[in-house]
């Protein structure tokens, strides 16, 4: 059998039709839709796939306009919108049953010296100090929709560990901010073009979820819809998707049923390595329209 980690390597790894033109096969991780890390990762790898010069991405821009069908393969067509001096910047467009679900523009950069300075990291415990999160008990997981119970049970290919857990099937009120620590299960080669695609993927998650805390929901509860609406992604250092990343999110408003949330990836060392940005649809049904 193979290892989640293999699974979503292999997931990111598209088959190129054509020159500018790549299908990538879509996994049932127990969303009801393509998870958005999934297109966000293989759209990176399609964009890194038609570079002619050895230039690294530092910034991705995403939207999101229809819901993924788990069940179908994607089709990513990627537009050379640029190749300058200095940076490449790629235009993909992600289409499935003939209808564009995702576009997102790609800039690449030759590396060159600059000035640098960054903010400083959340004083943490280490992620070893962190119990991972415990096991839902058979007995809870089981009054859960089949794909949820899907999502909350499965092995994935990365582990996370909350500083400040909370409980998501009833979730309590609290400021929206959070901490995670989170890393690739095995380790992989050392191309850092796979690192960008697998920390792409990784970015989407408990992103937007910090938009709910102060409001005491969360995307388990069945009449609570959420959906990211675009995303965006700078990468600043290298970095190794297989080694604890600290994801420290916040979300400075919620309003007309969209919540916004910000996060900064930093290495253990203190090294901000990546920055993030979502918008996300955020709606609360009355109980009776709850699905």
């Amino acid at each position: 059998m193979t290892s989640p980690v293999s699974e979503l390597i292999e997931l990111l790894s598209l088959e190129r039709l054509e020159d500018d033109l790549f299908r990538g096969q879509s996994r049932d991780i127990g969303t009801k839709y393509v998870f958005g890390g999934q297109v966000l990762g293989q759209a990176l790898s399609a964009a890194q796939a038609t570079l002619t010069q050895p230039r690294a991405a530092h910034s991705l821009h995403a939207y999101f306009l229809r819901a993924g069908d788990i069940e179908a393969p994607i089709v990513y067509h990627v537009d050379r919108t640029r190749d300058g001096g200095s940076f490449s910047v790629r235009r993909v467009t992600a289409i499935q049953h003939g209808k564009v679900i995702f576009f997102c523009a790609a800039s690449f950069q030759d590396a060159e010296p600059g000035v640098e300075h960054q903010l400083s990291m959340p004083e943490v415990p280490k992620p070893e100090d962190l119990e991972p999160a415990p096991a839902i008990p058979p007995e809870k997981l089981a009054l859960l929709p089949i794909k949820v119970q899907r999502w909350l049970d499965r092995a994935g290919p990365f582990e996370f560990r909350h500083v400040y857990p909370r409980d998501e099937l009833n979730p309590p009120k609290r400021p929206p901010f959070q901490q995670v620590w989170f890393r690739l299960t095995e380790t992989v080669g050392d191309a850092p073009e796979l690192h960008r695609a697998l920390l792409a993927y990784a970015s989407d998650f408990h992103l937007l979820g910090t938009a709910t805390f102060p409001h005491g929901i969360s995307y388990y509860q069945p009449n609570v819809q959420m959906a990211s609406l675009d995303h965006a992604l700078w990468f600043h250092r290298p970095f190794r998707a297989d080694e604890w990343l600290l994801y420290s999110i916040d979300s400075p408003s919620a309003q007309g049923a969209r919540g916004l949330a910000r996060g900064q990836i930093f290495d253990r060392s203190g090294r901000l390595v990546a920055s993030t940005a979502q918008e996300g649809m955020i709606r609360v049904l009355p109980d009776k329209a709850a699905p």
